[in-house]
Protein backbone atom coordinates (compact mmCIF):
# COMPACT_ATOMS: atom_id res chain seq x y z
CA UNK A 1 0.00 0.00 0.00
CA UNK A 2 1.59 3.21 -1.22
CA UNK A 3 1.62 5.78 1.56
CA UNK A 4 0.70 9.37 0.73
CA UNK A 5 3.56 11.70 -0.13
CA UNK A 6 4.51 13.79 2.88
CA UNK A 7 5.90 16.52 0.61
CA UNK A 8 2.74 18.18 -0.67
CA UNK A 9 4.32 21.54 -1.48
CA UNK A 10 3.00 23.45 1.50
CA UNK A 11 6.01 25.77 1.34
CA UNK A 12 6.26 25.63 -2.44
CA UNK A 13 3.22 27.31 -4.03
CA UNK A 14 5.25 27.73 -7.21
CA UNK A 15 5.04 24.01 -8.01
CA UNK A 16 2.28 22.70 -5.74
CA UNK A 17 -0.52 20.95 -7.66
CA UNK A 18 1.38 21.35 -10.94
CA UNK A 19 1.98 18.59 -13.50
CA UNK A 20 5.61 18.66 -12.38
CA UNK A 21 4.55 17.93 -8.81
CA UNK A 22 2.61 14.88 -9.94
CA UNK A 23 5.53 13.58 -12.00
CA UNK A 24 8.22 14.09 -9.34
CA UNK A 25 6.63 12.97 -6.08
CA UNK A 26 7.83 9.93 -4.19
CA UNK A 27 5.02 7.94 -5.78
CA UNK A 28 6.21 8.95 -9.24
CA UNK A 29 9.79 7.96 -8.39
CA UNK A 30 8.57 4.61 -7.08
CA UNK A 31 6.73 4.02 -10.34
CA UNK A 32 9.85 4.93 -12.33
CA UNK A 33 12.03 2.61 -10.25
CA UNK A 34 9.60 -0.23 -10.77
CA UNK A 35 9.41 0.55 -14.49
CA UNK A 36 13.20 0.42 -14.66
CA UNK A 37 13.28 -2.97 -12.93
CA UNK A 38 10.52 -4.54 -14.99
CA UNK A 39 11.97 -3.21 -18.25
CA UNK A 40 15.24 -4.95 -17.41
CA UNK A 41 13.54 -8.33 -17.03
CA UNK A 42 11.58 -7.81 -20.23
CA UNK A 43 14.72 -6.76 -22.14
CA UNK A 44 16.49 -9.91 -20.99
CA UNK A 45 13.49 -11.95 -22.10
CA UNK A 46 13.67 -10.44 -25.59
CA UNK A 47 17.30 -11.59 -25.84
CA UNK A 48 16.51 -15.05 -24.54
CA UNK A 49 18.31 -14.84 -21.21
CA UNK A 50 15.13 -14.79 -19.15
CA UNK A 51 11.87 -16.68 -19.74
CA UNK A 52 8.93 -14.70 -21.09
CA UNK A 53 6.90 -15.88 -18.10
CA UNK A 54 9.43 -14.18 -15.81
CA UNK A 55 8.96 -10.86 -17.62
CA UNK A 56 5.21 -11.17 -17.21
CA UNK A 57 5.42 -12.19 -13.56
CA UNK A 58 7.82 -9.39 -12.60
CA UNK A 59 5.78 -6.79 -14.47
CA UNK A 60 2.58 -7.91 -12.77
CA UNK A 61 4.28 -7.92 -9.36
CA UNK A 62 5.44 -4.31 -9.82
CA UNK A 63 2.15 -2.72 -8.82
CA UNK A 64 3.09 0.48 -6.93
CA UNK A 65 0.19 0.02 -4.53
CA UNK A 66 1.90 -3.09 -3.14
CA UNK A 67 4.92 -1.15 -1.90
CA UNK A 68 5.24 0.95 1.24
CA UNK A 69 7.04 4.21 0.49
CA UNK A 70 7.75 5.02 4.13
CA UNK A 71 9.29 1.59 4.69
CA UNK A 72 11.40 1.86 1.53
CA UNK A 73 12.67 5.29 2.59
CA UNK A 74 13.59 4.08 6.06
CA UNK A 75 15.36 0.95 4.80
CA UNK A 76 17.19 2.92 2.08
CA UNK A 77 19.49 4.28 4.79
CA UNK A 78 21.17 0.91 5.23
CA UNK A 79 22.48 0.75 1.66
CA UNK A 80 22.41 4.44 0.78
CA UNK A 81 19.73 4.21 -1.91
CA UNK A 82 16.12 3.03 -2.28
CA UNK A 83 16.84 0.44 -4.98
CA UNK A 84 18.22 -2.14 -2.55
CA UNK A 85 15.07 -2.49 -0.39
CA UNK A 86 12.88 -2.16 -3.48
CA UNK A 87 14.62 -5.11 -5.14
CA UNK A 88 14.08 -7.20 -2.01
CA UNK A 89 10.36 -6.37 -1.96
CA UNK A 90 9.88 -6.87 -5.70
CA UNK A 91 11.73 -10.19 -5.59
CA UNK A 92 9.34 -11.45 -2.91
CA UNK A 93 6.33 -10.13 -4.82
CA UNK A 94 7.43 -11.93 -8.01
CA UNK A 95 7.49 -15.26 -6.19
CA UNK A 96 10.00 -18.03 -5.66
CA UNK A 97 10.10 -19.14 -9.30
CA UNK A 98 10.53 -15.75 -10.98
CA UNK A 99 11.95 -13.60 -8.19
CA UNK A 100 15.54 -14.48 -9.17
CA UNK A 101 15.02 -12.65 -12.48
CA UNK A 102 14.47 -9.34 -10.70
CA UNK A 103 17.44 -6.96 -11.04
CA UNK A 104 19.59 -9.76 -12.48
CA UNK A 105 23.00 -8.47 -13.59
CA UNK A 106 22.25 -4.83 -12.77
CA UNK A 107 23.62 -2.51 -10.13
CA UNK A 108 21.62 -0.05 -8.05
CA UNK A 109 22.91 2.91 -10.04
CA UNK A 110 21.61 1.39 -13.28
CA UNK A 111 18.10 1.43 -11.88
CA UNK A 112 18.38 4.76 -10.10
CA UNK A 113 19.83 6.57 -13.11
CA UNK A 114 17.28 5.04 -15.49
CA UNK A 115 14.44 5.97 -13.13
CA UNK A 116 15.81 9.52 -12.91
CA UNK A 117 15.79 9.78 -16.69
CA UNK A 118 12.23 8.43 -16.80
CA UNK A 119 11.05 10.97 -14.23
CA UNK A 120 12.77 13.76 -16.15
CA UNK A 121 11.30 12.61 -19.47
CA UNK A 122 7.80 12.44 -17.99
CA UNK A 123 8.12 15.84 -16.29
CA UNK A 124 9.52 17.62 -19.33
CA UNK A 125 6.48 16.66 -21.40
CA UNK A 126 3.97 18.88 -19.57
CA UNK A 127 6.70 21.48 -19.02
CA UNK A 128 7.11 21.77 -22.79
CA UNK A 129 3.35 22.01 -23.21
CA UNK A 130 3.29 24.95 -20.78
CA UNK A 131 6.20 26.64 -22.57
CA UNK A 132 4.20 26.34 -25.78
CA UNK A 133 1.16 27.90 -24.09
CA UNK A 134 3.40 30.69 -22.86
CA UNK A 135 4.93 31.44 -26.25
CA UNK A 136 1.51 31.46 -27.91
CA UNK A 137 0.23 33.92 -25.33
CA UNK A 138 3.26 36.13 -25.85
CA UNK A 139 2.89 35.94 -29.62
CA UNK A 140 -0.64 37.25 -29.28
CA UNK A 141 0.54 40.14 -27.14
CA UNK A 142 3.36 40.98 -29.55
CA UNK A 143 1.05 41.00 -32.55
CA UNK A 144 -1.66 43.02 -30.80
CA UNK A 145 0.79 45.62 -29.50
CA UNK A 146 3.18 45.67 -32.47
CA UNK A 147 2.90 49.47 -32.64
CA UNK A 148 2.02 50.32 -29.04
CA UNK A 149 4.67 52.86 -27.99
CA UNK A 150 6.14 52.84 -24.51
CA UNK A 151 9.26 54.16 -22.81
CA UNK A 152 12.37 52.10 -23.32
CA UNK A 153 14.33 51.91 -20.10
CA UNK A 154 18.08 51.46 -19.67
CA UNK A 155 19.81 51.38 -16.29
CA UNK A 156 16.34 52.01 -14.75
CA UNK A 157 15.86 55.34 -16.59
CA UNK A 158 13.81 56.34 -19.64
CA UNK A 159 16.02 56.02 -22.72
CA UNK A 160 14.22 56.19 -26.09
CA UNK A 161 10.76 54.97 -27.09
CA UNK A 162 10.17 51.32 -27.94
CA UNK A 163 7.00 49.27 -28.37
CA UNK A 164 5.38 46.76 -26.10
CA UNK A 165 5.10 44.46 -29.09
CA UNK A 166 8.88 44.32 -29.41
CA UNK A 167 9.24 43.65 -25.69
CA UNK A 168 6.74 40.78 -25.82
CA UNK A 169 8.41 39.42 -28.96
CA UNK A 170 11.70 39.41 -27.09
CA UNK A 171 10.17 37.47 -24.22
CA UNK A 172 8.74 34.96 -26.69
CA UNK A 173 12.12 34.52 -28.39
CA UNK A 174 13.65 33.56 -25.07
CA UNK A 175 10.85 31.11 -24.34
CA UNK A 176 11.37 29.50 -27.76
CA UNK A 177 15.10 29.23 -27.03
CA UNK A 178 14.29 27.40 -23.81
CA UNK A 179 11.71 25.19 -25.54
CA UNK A 180 14.21 24.12 -28.18
CA UNK A 181 16.87 23.27 -25.62
CA UNK A 182 14.50 21.35 -23.39
CA UNK A 183 13.18 19.43 -26.40
CA UNK A 184 16.69 18.46 -27.47
CA UNK A 185 17.63 17.31 -23.99
CA UNK A 186 14.40 15.35 -23.51
CA UNK A 187 14.94 13.54 -26.80
CA UNK A 188 18.47 12.58 -25.76
CA UNK A 189 17.81 11.20 -22.27
CA UNK A 190 19.44 7.75 -22.10
CA UNK A 191 18.78 4.58 -20.18
CA UNK A 192 21.58 3.41 -17.91
CA UNK A 193 22.85 -0.16 -17.91
CA UNK A 194 26.38 -1.27 -17.18
CA UNK A 195 26.38 -3.62 -14.23
CA UNK A 196 28.74 -3.38 -11.29
CA UNK A 197 31.56 -1.48 -13.05
CA UNK A 198 30.14 -0.63 -16.44
CA UNK A 199 31.38 -3.73 -18.29
CA UNK A 200 28.09 -5.67 -18.64
CA UNK A 201 30.05 -8.71 -17.45
CA UNK A 202 27.28 -10.20 -15.29
CA UNK A 203 24.89 -10.42 -18.23
CA UNK A 204 27.38 -12.59 -20.10
CA UNK A 205 27.70 -14.73 -17.00
CA UNK A 206 23.93 -15.18 -17.03
CA UNK A 207 24.05 -16.46 -20.60
CA UNK A 208 23.81 -13.41 -22.88
CA UNK A 209 25.56 -14.17 -26.18
CA UNK A 210 25.84 -10.44 -26.94
CA UNK A 211 25.62 -8.49 -23.69
CA UNK A 212 26.38 -5.26 -25.56
CA UNK A 213 22.96 -5.57 -27.24
CA UNK A 214 21.16 -5.49 -23.90
CA UNK A 215 21.35 -1.70 -23.22
CA UNK A 216 19.61 -1.04 -26.54
CA UNK A 217 16.83 -3.52 -25.76
CA UNK A 218 16.52 -2.03 -22.29
CA UNK A 219 16.32 1.53 -23.65
CA UNK A 220 13.57 0.52 -26.07
CA UNK A 221 11.55 -0.99 -23.22
CA UNK A 222 11.85 2.29 -21.31
CA UNK A 223 11.28 4.62 -24.25
CA UNK A 224 14.66 6.26 -23.64
CA UNK A 225 17.69 6.66 -25.88
CA UNK A 226 20.24 3.88 -26.12
CA UNK A 227 23.49 4.96 -24.43
CA UNK A 228 26.75 4.67 -26.32
CA UNK A 229 28.45 3.61 -23.09
CA UNK A 230 27.39 3.10 -19.50
CA UNK A 231 27.55 6.59 -17.99
CA UNK A 232 27.94 5.88 -14.28
CA UNK A 233 30.72 8.47 -14.06
CA UNK A 234 30.12 10.16 -17.43
CA UNK A 235 27.38 12.52 -16.28
CA UNK A 236 26.64 14.47 -19.44
CA UNK A 237 22.91 13.58 -19.35
CA UNK A 238 22.51 15.07 -15.88
CA UNK A 239 24.58 18.13 -16.75
CA UNK A 240 22.47 18.69 -19.87
CA UNK A 241 19.32 18.52 -17.74
CA UNK A 242 20.83 21.00 -15.29
CA UNK A 243 21.70 23.39 -18.08
CA UNK A 244 18.39 23.40 -19.91
CA UNK A 245 16.40 23.67 -16.68
CA UNK A 246 18.52 26.51 -15.30
CA UNK A 247 18.27 28.32 -18.64
CA UNK A 248 14.50 27.89 -18.69
CA UNK A 249 14.21 29.21 -15.14
CA UNK A 250 16.27 32.25 -16.10
CA UNK A 251 14.24 32.85 -19.27
CA UNK A 252 10.96 32.77 -17.38
CA UNK A 253 12.52 34.84 -14.62
CA UNK A 254 13.39 37.56 -17.14
CA UNK A 255 9.75 37.77 -18.21
CA UNK A 256 8.63 37.79 -14.59
CA UNK A 257 10.92 40.60 -13.41
CA UNK A 258 9.90 42.76 -16.35
CA UNK A 259 6.26 42.25 -15.45
CA UNK A 260 7.01 42.94 -11.80
CA UNK A 261 8.65 46.22 -12.74
CA UNK A 262 5.97 47.30 -15.17
CA UNK A 263 3.15 46.42 -12.75
CA UNK A 264 4.44 48.58 -9.89
CA UNK A 265 1.83 51.01 -8.63
CA UNK A 266 3.88 54.00 -9.85
CA UNK A 267 4.20 52.48 -13.35
CA UNK A 268 1.11 50.27 -13.88
CA UNK A 269 1.74 49.72 -17.58
CA UNK A 270 0.74 46.06 -17.24
CA UNK A 271 -1.12 43.95 -14.69
CA UNK A 272 -1.53 40.26 -14.11
CA UNK A 273 -4.92 38.98 -15.15
CA UNK A 274 -5.62 37.41 -11.77
CA UNK A 275 -3.62 39.19 -9.11
CA UNK A 276 -3.32 37.68 -5.67
CA UNK A 277 -4.75 39.20 -2.53
CA UNK A 278 -3.09 40.38 0.66
CA UNK A 279 -3.79 39.05 4.15
CA UNK A 280 -3.79 42.60 5.53
CA UNK A 281 -4.52 45.06 2.70
CA UNK A 282 -7.82 44.55 0.87
CA UNK A 283 -6.90 46.93 -1.95
CA UNK A 284 -3.94 44.92 -3.22
CA UNK A 285 -3.81 42.69 -6.30
CA UNK A 286 -0.30 41.32 -6.09
CA UNK A 287 1.53 39.98 -9.19
CA UNK A 288 1.72 36.51 -7.66
CA UNK A 289 2.49 34.50 -10.82
CA UNK A 290 5.50 36.70 -11.57
CA UNK A 291 6.61 36.58 -7.94
CA UNK A 292 6.66 32.77 -7.86
CA UNK A 293 8.46 32.58 -11.21
CA UNK A 294 11.10 35.03 -9.96
CA UNK A 295 11.56 32.95 -6.81
CA UNK A 296 12.16 29.83 -8.89
CA UNK A 297 14.67 31.66 -11.08
CA UNK A 298 16.67 32.67 -8.02
CA UNK A 299 16.93 29.10 -6.74
CA UNK A 300 17.61 27.28 -9.98
CA UNK A 301 21.27 28.29 -10.60
CA UNK A 302 22.41 26.93 -7.24
CA UNK A 303 20.62 23.63 -7.81
CA UNK A 304 22.19 23.36 -11.24
CA UNK A 305 25.59 24.09 -9.70
CA UNK A 306 25.26 21.00 -7.49
CA UNK A 307 24.50 18.87 -10.54
CA UNK A 308 27.46 20.32 -12.42
CA UNK A 309 29.62 19.59 -9.40
CA UNK A 310 28.67 15.93 -9.66
CA UNK A 311 30.47 15.74 -13.01
CA UNK A 312 33.58 15.21 -10.92
CA UNK A 313 32.86 11.54 -10.28
CA UNK A 314 35.74 9.25 -9.46
CA UNK A 315 36.46 5.66 -10.56
CA UNK A 316 33.91 3.51 -12.41
CA UNK A 317 31.18 4.31 -9.91
CA UNK A 318 31.53 7.14 -7.40
CA UNK A 319 30.74 7.50 -3.72
CA UNK A 320 28.43 10.46 -3.18
CA UNK A 321 28.47 12.12 -6.60
CA UNK A 322 25.41 10.40 -8.06
CA UNK A 323 23.72 10.37 -4.65
CA UNK A 324 24.04 14.17 -4.55
CA UNK A 325 22.06 14.54 -7.77
CA UNK A 326 18.68 13.10 -6.78
CA UNK A 327 17.21 15.89 -4.67
CA UNK A 328 18.50 18.92 -6.61
CA UNK A 329 17.37 17.38 -9.89
CA UNK A 330 13.91 16.77 -8.49
CA UNK A 331 13.83 20.30 -7.06
CA UNK A 332 14.85 21.73 -10.44
CA UNK A 333 12.21 19.76 -12.30
CA UNK A 334 9.58 20.89 -9.82
CA UNK A 335 10.64 24.53 -9.77
CA UNK A 336 10.89 24.90 -13.52
CA UNK A 337 7.79 22.85 -14.20
CA UNK A 338 5.83 25.05 -11.81
CA UNK A 339 7.35 28.21 -13.26
CA UNK A 340 6.36 27.13 -16.78
CA UNK A 341 2.78 26.59 -15.62
CA UNK A 342 2.73 30.03 -13.99
CA UNK A 343 4.34 31.64 -17.05
CA UNK A 344 1.66 30.19 -19.32
CA UNK A 345 -1.05 31.63 -17.08
CA UNK A 346 0.81 34.93 -16.88
CA UNK A 347 1.13 35.28 -20.67
CA UNK A 348 -2.45 34.26 -21.32
CA UNK A 349 -3.89 36.69 -18.79
CA UNK A 350 -1.57 39.70 -18.90
CA UNK A 351 -3.40 43.01 -19.17
CA UNK A 352 -1.65 45.80 -21.06
CA UNK A 353 -2.44 49.49 -20.56
CA UNK A 354 -1.37 51.41 -23.70
CA UNK A 355 -2.84 54.68 -22.43
CA UNK A 356 -0.52 54.58 -19.40
CA UNK A 357 2.45 53.83 -21.60
CA UNK A 358 1.65 56.84 -23.77
CA UNK A 359 1.28 59.02 -20.71
CA UNK A 360 4.68 57.91 -19.44
CA UNK A 361 6.30 58.92 -22.72
CA UNK A 362 5.68 62.51 -21.59
CA UNK A 363 7.23 62.16 -18.14
CA UNK A 364 10.58 63.52 -19.25
CA UNK A 365 9.06 66.69 -20.76
CA UNK A 366 9.78 65.51 -24.30
CA UNK A 367 13.41 64.60 -23.61
CA UNK A 368 12.78 60.96 -24.51
CA UNK A 369 13.33 61.99 -28.16
CA UNK A 370 16.51 63.98 -27.46
CA UNK A 371 18.56 61.37 -29.36
CA UNK A 372 16.50 61.99 -32.47
CA UNK A 373 16.66 65.77 -32.05
CA UNK A 374 20.41 65.62 -31.66
CA UNK A 375 20.73 63.76 -34.97
CA UNK A 376 18.18 65.92 -36.82
CA UNK A 377 19.45 69.29 -35.58
CA UNK A 378 23.14 68.60 -36.15
CA UNK A 379 22.96 69.45 -39.89
CA UNK A 380 21.10 72.67 -39.02
CA UNK A 381 23.12 73.93 -36.07
CA UNK A 382 26.28 71.92 -36.25
CA UNK A 383 26.93 68.90 -34.05
CA UNK A 384 28.53 70.78 -31.16
CA UNK A 385 25.89 73.51 -31.04
CA UNK A 386 23.04 70.98 -31.25
CA UNK A 387 24.43 69.06 -28.29
CA UNK A 388 25.05 72.23 -26.32
CA UNK A 389 21.53 73.55 -26.96
CA UNK A 390 19.77 70.31 -26.10
CA UNK A 391 21.81 69.89 -22.92
CA UNK A 392 20.88 73.41 -21.83
CA UNK A 393 17.19 72.95 -22.68
CA UNK A 394 17.10 69.59 -20.86
CA UNK A 395 18.22 71.30 -17.66
CA UNK A 396 15.65 74.04 -18.12
CA UNK A 397 12.86 71.60 -18.85
CA UNK A 398 13.38 69.91 -15.47
CA UNK A 399 14.13 73.12 -13.58
CA UNK A 400 11.20 75.10 -14.96
CA UNK A 401 8.75 72.21 -15.42
CA UNK A 402 8.25 73.16 -19.08
CA UNK A 403 8.03 70.94 -22.12
CA UNK A 404 10.93 70.58 -24.50
CA UNK A 405 8.63 71.49 -27.39
CA UNK A 406 7.85 74.86 -25.81
CA UNK A 407 11.50 75.62 -25.17
CA UNK A 408 12.58 74.59 -28.66
CA UNK A 409 9.98 76.68 -30.45
CA UNK A 410 11.20 79.73 -28.54
CA UNK A 411 14.71 79.33 -29.97
CA UNK A 412 15.42 81.81 -32.74
CA UNK A 413 17.84 79.38 -34.38
CA UNK A 414 15.03 76.87 -34.95
CA UNK A 415 12.26 79.07 -36.27
CA UNK A 416 12.58 77.58 -39.77
CA UNK A 417 12.62 73.96 -38.52
CA UNK A 418 9.42 71.84 -38.47
CA UNK A 419 9.65 70.38 -34.99
CA UNK A 420 6.20 68.81 -34.64
CA UNK A 421 7.02 65.42 -36.17
CA UNK A 422 10.39 65.28 -34.43
CA UNK A 423 8.87 65.66 -30.97
CA UNK A 424 6.32 62.85 -31.20
CA UNK A 425 7.68 59.82 -29.23
CA UNK A 426 5.29 57.46 -31.03
CA UNK A 427 7.05 58.34 -34.29
CA UNK A 428 10.47 57.40 -32.98
CA UNK A 429 10.28 53.66 -32.43
CA UNK A 430 12.72 52.87 -35.20
CA UNK A 431 12.37 49.39 -36.69
CA UNK A 432 10.47 48.01 -33.70
CA UNK A 433 7.54 46.91 -35.84
CA UNK A 434 9.73 45.19 -38.43
CA UNK A 435 11.76 43.46 -35.72
CA UNK A 436 8.56 42.28 -34.05
CA UNK A 437 7.28 40.84 -37.33
CA UNK A 438 10.59 39.10 -37.87
CA UNK A 439 10.52 37.57 -34.41
CA UNK A 440 6.96 36.33 -34.88
CA UNK A 441 7.97 34.39 -38.00
CA UNK A 442 9.83 31.94 -35.78
CA UNK A 443 7.93 28.79 -34.97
Amino acid sequence: MTSADSDTGLLAPGWAASPAAAETGDGAFLRALLDAETALTRAQATLGIAPARAATAVTEAADPSRFDLASLAERARAGGNPVIPLVADLTRAAGEEYGPYVHRGATSQDIMDSAMMLVAHRTLGPLLADLDRCQRGLAGLAAEHRDTPMPGRTLTQHAVPTTFGLKAAGWRTLVLDARDRVTAVRDSLPAQLGGAAGTLAAFSAYGARDAAALPGAYARELGLREPLLPWHTLRTPVADLAGCLALTAGVLGKVAVDVLTLSRTEIAEVAEGNGGGSSAMPHKANPVRSTLIAAAARRAPQLAATLYGSLVAEDERPAGAWHAEWEPLRDLLRLVGGAARDAAELAEGLRVHPEVMREHLRLTHGLIVSERLSAELAPVLGRARAKELLTELARRAYREGRGLDELLTAEVELREVDLSSLLDPARYTGSAGILTDRALERR
